[in-house]
């Protein structure tokens, strides 16, 4: 495993990212499977993994529970713990969050008496004013917990444009240790990831990876450039050139993989075994495999944008409908889109703009639920 000094710490490279865990056969989003998560962990740990990151909002709220009772067969001191307060989700009259409660729930669901990385969560343009408010108390009370050693290390998680990143760092930027950001071959163009890397730089703060392989849409690509990636590293897997990629970027000190299966972990572990960034030739694949993808809808399946009050599956349509831009194959895209219930499909979308404000992708929802609503309705 590869190692990155954090202050006094030895991190390793490789963070185990639970907010895609394994799920019961047939169950939602809160059932997760313990057992298999169990392996995954025992894996993760043999290989080398030490750092977890959590979420408030992970699986319904599920996911602290089973990390942390995964997590608790663990001498304490083995392994760091990540969890993030939910600011993300206040919204102006009408969801006020306590930080003490949640902090405190937060501590009991993982069942630790200290985080050993916490951050604030989704830092975005609509949230970001809570935290620079000095009538709110948000930010002084994680700076107390930190102070009493129940938080060693405060950061954040941002989806912000780049103007928004470097507007949340002259309000609070003094005051945090690392930031969080969304970085991949992908979105080093298509979300302006490489300006972000360049205002972190200039700040002195650390760069923790999220979506390495974009929620799965880097561990899949189109046949030509997968033969080409087989042909010039016969022995790396798909997703493996998403993270050596990342190797080419000097930045990151924490790299966070949403894994869901134990092969995931293993795959993932081999890569991280050792360093092997691409070369110019390799970065000429990744990079025009980037310019394909760029022409899809760019959902992570995050989930940040459900419940949707008219009930669309709004995920789920644009897996669909991008399987359909990956492979042109009309007859996929309606077995996927019609094995949705017919209340979640794309046509019951009433534009209401309510999931606009929740997607870190920027994604202008309601105009590709009409788009993929028309293609839905084509006869071919």
């Amino acid at each position: 495993m590869i190692y990155h000094e954090f202050h006094e710490l030895k991190l390793s490279a490789l963070g185990f990212g639970t907010m895609r865990l394994p799920l019961i056969p047939g169950g939602g989003e809160q059932d997760i499977d313990q057992e298999t998560l169990d392996r995954m962990v025992d894996c993760a740990i043999a290989g080398g993994v030490n750092y977890f990151d959590t979420a408030y909002s992970y699986h319904g709220g599920c996911s602290e529970l089973a990390i942390g009772k995964s997590l608790a067969r663990y001498p304490r001191e083995s392994f760091y713990l990540a969890d993030k307060f939910p600011g993300h989700q206040i919204v102006k009259g009408v969801k006020k969050l306590d930080p003490e409660t949640v902090f405190e729930e937060q501590l009991k669901k993982c069942g630790v008496e200290y985080f050993d990385f916490y951050l604030l969560h989704n830092i975005n343009e609509h949230s970001m004013s809570y935290y620079g408010n000095p009538e709110n108390k948000y930010l002084d009370y994680f700076l107390e917990q930190k102070a009493n050693g129940r938080i060693k290390h405060l950061g954040f998680s941002c989806y912000s444009a780049a103007e928004g990143l470097e507007q949340f760092l002259q309000m609070c930027g003094d005051k945090m240790e690392f930031c969080q950001i969304q970085l991949n071959y992908l979105d080093w163009t298509l979300q302006n990831a490489k300006k972000k890397c360049e205002i972190l730089k200039a700040h002195g703060l650390p760069v923790w990876v999220m979506e390495p392989v974009r929620g799965g849409r880097l561990a899949k690509l189109d046949d030509e450039t997968e033969a080409a990636m087989r042909a010039a590293r016969p022995d790396e897997s798909t997703p493996a050139w998403a993270f050596r990629w990342l190797q080419t970027v000097p930045q990151p000190t924490m790299v966070l993989s949403g894994m869901t299966n134990l092969a995931q972990m293993q795959d993932n572990i081999k890569t991280f075994s050792e360093e092997k960034p691409l070369s110019d030739s390799e970065l000429g694949i990744v990079y025009g495999a980037a310019e394909k993808l760029a022409k899809f809808v760019p959902c992570t399946g995050c989930r940040y944008c459900m419940d949707c009050p008219a009930g669309v599956s709004i995920p789920e349509v644009f897996a669909a409908y991008n399987r359909y831009a990956t492979s042109k194959s009309r007859s996929m895209f309606e077995e996927l889109y019609h094995a949705l219930d017919a209340g979640q499909r794309a046509d019951n979308c009433i534009a209401c703009g309510t999931c606009l404000p929740k997607c870190p992708q920027h994604i202008e929802i309601p105009k590709h639920m009409k788009q993929i609503a028309e293609l839905a309705a084509k006869k071919e």
